[in-house]
C-alpha cells in the first residue's frame, strides 16, 4: 500500500492552483504546506489529501520530469465528470473525456488530463466489478 506519493513541478503557484481547482470536486484540499526554510534548502511543498491525511505532494527543488500517471478515486462518475470539467478550467489538457474503460474492467470509469508539467492526471470510478 501507497502512504503518500510527490513529484516535482515547474511551477509551484501554478501547479498548486490546478490541482487546488481539479481536486476539489474529488473533495482533496491542500493539507499541509512546508517552505523552502523548513526543508532546509530542498524545495518548497505542498500536500493534498482530506482529513488531515496528505497524501499527494508537489514541489521545487529539482526539475519537473514529467511523464508521470496519478490516478484519484472518485465517488461516482458525477464526480469523475467535474474532475475533468475543473482541471480543464483550471488549465489542462484534455487526454480522454469521461467515460467507460471497459479494457481495463467492467465498471472502470475514468477521465484523464495532461496537468502543467506534462503528467497524465486521472479521475477513476471503479463501479459495480464482477
Amino acid at each position: 500500500m501507497i502512504d503518500h506519493i510527490g513529484f516535482h513541478v515547474s511551477d509551484l503557484t501554478r501547479a498548486r492552483a490546478f490541482y487546488a481547482a481539479a481536486l476539489a470536486p474529488l473533495g482533496l484540499t491542500v493539507q499541509m504546506e512546508v517552505t523552502e526554510e523548513m526543508t532546509g534548502g530542498h524545495g518548497s511543498h505542498v500536500a493534498f489529501g482530506r482529513e488531515g491525511n496528505p497524501f499527494f505532494w508537489i514541489g521545487t527543488g529539482k526539475p519537473a520530469m514529467g511523464g508521470l500517471h496519478v490516478a484519484f478515486l472518485a465517488d461516482d462518475e458525477a464526480g469523475v465528470a467535474a474532475f475533468h470539467a475543473a482541471a480543464l478550467e483550471a488549465g489542462g489538457t484534455d487526454n480522454g473525456a469521461p467515460g467507460p474503460r471497459p479494457d481495463y474492467h467492467a465498471g472502470y470509469y475514468g477521465a484523464f488530463v495532461i496537468g502543467p508539467d506534462g503528467n497524465n492526471i486521472e479521475a477513476v470510478f471503479h463501479g459495480a466489478t464482477p
